[in-house]
């Protein structure tokens, strides 16, 4: 029998971060996505770290993929410009073990000095982008994230929003769902 619970979206991130075998975060803190790496840091396998800076965390994600390890990142959607000269060398020189950026979008300006929108970023550096709809989605496309990452050779972007980062939902501790995920132009990717 499953047991329910309610997640915040960064908790369900967080937990599906430590699900897929996540060993190393690195994060600069921002609403939205300051509770990822509040969560992380409960998990004792998981070395969790603020970093100074976005750049700063985005090398510490890519230092422990090349060494083997899954990684990830987290920031807000004004933090991924910052971090931008690492995650676009990573794109192209590839990652060893998974790695995840977090980057938390903040549509409407509630806490942030202005718009963005972080998958025109992925686009650039031609990484893939997952936008989970709710906490049970993020949880599921986390573990996905990190596959893709391993099976392509690549950084995966994972998009929140103010909405999905700060919202509450129901899902099963103990059920996975497999996500729907689309690439532009209609393709659709099977894991």
């Amino acid at each position: 029998m499953s047991e329910k619970k309610i997640l915040l979206g960064n908790e369900a991130i967080a937990r599906g971060a430590y699900e897929a075998g996540v060993k190393v975060s690195a994060a600069y803190p921002g609403t939205p996505s300051t509770e990822v790496s509040e969560s992380i840091a409960q998990y004792d396998e998981i070395y969790a770290e603020w970093a100074p800076n976005e750049k700063v965390a985005a090398e510490v994600a890519i230092g422990a993929s090349i060494a083997g390890v899954r990684s990830m990142c987290t920031m807000k959607h004004v933090g991924v410009n910052v971090a931008a000269d690492p995650l676009y060398t990573a794109a192209y020189t590839g990652v060893r073990g998974g790695m995840v950026v977090v980057a938390a979008d903040d549509p409407g300006m509630y806490s942030s000095q202005n718009e963005q929108d972080s998958r025109m970023v992925a686009r650039a550096a031609m990484i893939p982008v997952l936008e989970p709809s709710d906490s049970a989605e993020a949880k599921e496309f986390m573990k996905y994230a990190f596959d893709l990452s391993e099976k392509y050779d690549t950084p995966v972007m994972l998009r929140s929003t103010t909405r999905l980062s700060h919202s509450q939902g129901w899902w099963n501790w103990r059920t996975a769902s497999s996500p729907s995920i689309f690439l532009m132009r209609g393709m659709r990717l099977s894991l």
